[in-house]
């Protein structure tokens, strides 16, 4: 008797069980990298003679910018990785007011900074950039924080009204402050995407898209018939979004041109380094209209080879939200996922002239420091969550 009992609980023993401690999330930081070499290759590719023109001929002078900040903020993500990310719960509500002083200091003080007839920097000496950027981290830490809180009275409509104040608010510094209305609407856009996913009720969601959409759509159909161009420079935009060709000097020759790009190039585009519109004819290629150029020197090809890398990044920030350990990881990993997501839809949509242009990135790809820096601090944030993760496997 006592042999068969012994025989039983080594059995139990062998079926324990086991926990494996430590997980990294090494194919999500693979995407990233694979994206920004990929980045630089058409940054170099878009900028080179446009720097020669302008950079006294350092054709590499873009590129070489580029890739110093893009190698800092790699390895600022793995640093972050390696944080345990519940800490960032603590600094949250600092991150917040930051964020929101920081954009009012473009606006009130001698800090702020002007580029192409946009105050949006701040000059710090050391560094130049953007407050909007720190704000939509401030959404994506401090929200989740909210929510949690909350518990479930996250199911009231007070409860849903004062969490859209909350991204309402760092929404509102951005546009007010920056005067960066498309960043004000991914942070409005960040914070509807957390918001969603605590409701545990999506029917009043569906209903206030379509109410907003019917609104979208009415009013630019307003705008088409009744202003002229001389009202503002976004209804310009939109203008020259509804009749590119009509507008040319309002950015129509800039769209228009590029969709040209996109169309010359085929299925397999002209080669790496042989797009003609890069040539002066579409200005600061290698800024949100990159995407124009990917597609004329690598084709439809190229473009889709883009989209895939991204739906395989924005994937494992999938796998990773779903397998979080706690409800706060597995919100700020979803609000990662959103940034993304909706900046490549929208950087995407206006090359496209699906909607009037904004002036978004393309992630990882367009030339600019600020929002590689900060997006990879927000893969950090990733990659800590990553670790967190404990997969369990029967022996």
């Amino acid at each position: 008797m006592a042999r068969e009992q012994n025989a039983v609980i080594r059995q139990k023993r062998k079926k324990q069980v086991k926990v494996r401690p430590y997980y990294y999330d090494y194919n999500l930081l693979a995407a990233v990298i694979l994206l920004i070499c990929f980045g630089l290759v058409m940054l170099y590719s878009a900028s080179y003679y446009e720097a020669i023109q302008k950079i006294k001929g350092d054709d590499m002078f873009y590129f070489r910018k580029q890739a110093l900040i893009s190698l800092a903020s790699v390895a600022a993500a793995v640093i972050i990785s390696k944080m345990n990310y519940r800490i960032f719960s603590k600094l949250a509500g600092f991150v917040y007011i930051s964020a929101f002083v920081l954009m009012g200091m473009v606006r009130f003080s001698p800090l702020g900074y002007g580029a192409n007839g946009s105050k949006r920097w701040l000059n710090l000496k050391v560094i130049q950039f953007q407050p909007s950027e720190v704000a939509k981290i401030a959404v994506i830490l401090f929200l989740p924080v909210v929510i949690i809180k909350m518990g479930k009275q996250v199911k009231s409509l007070k409860a849903v009204c004062i969490l859209l104040i909350v991204g309402g608010v760092q929404a509102l510094g951005a546009k007010v402050f920056t005067d960066n209305l498309s960043t004000a609407l991914i942070i409005l856009g960040i914070a509807c995407v957390l918001i969603y996913l605590a409701h545990p009720k999506t029917m009043p969601f569906v209903i206030a898209m379509a109410a907003a959409g019917i609104l979208i759509a009415v009013g630019l159909t307003f705008i088409a018939a009744n202003i002229d161009a001389t009202s503002g420079f976004r209804i310009r935009r939109v203008l020259t979004w509804l009749n590119p060709e009509g507008n040319l000097e309002d950015g129509g020759f800039q769209v228009i041109q590029g969709l040209y790009a996109i169309g010359s190039g085929g299925f397999f585009g002209k080669g790496l380094g042989n797009s003609e519109q890069k040539l002066s004819t579409i200005p600061e290629a290698q800024n949100d209209m990159i995407f124009s150029i990917i597609c004329e020197e690598l084709g439809v090809f190229g473009a889709v080879l883009v989209l895939l890398m991204f739906g395989y990044l924005l994937y494992r920030l999938f796998f990773i939200a779903q397998n979080a350990p706690d409800l706060y990881g597995s919100l700020i990993v979803s609000g990662i996922f959103a940034h993304i997501s909706l900046q490549v839809i929208l950087n995407i949509c206006v090359v496209l002239n699906l909607i009037p242009t904004t002036g978004i990135t393309l992630p990882f790809i367009s030339y600019g420091g600020t929002s590689v820096l900060f997006l990879m601090i927000e893969i950090g944030i990733a990659l800590s969550v990553s670790r967190q993760i404990k997969f369990t496997s029967e022996s």
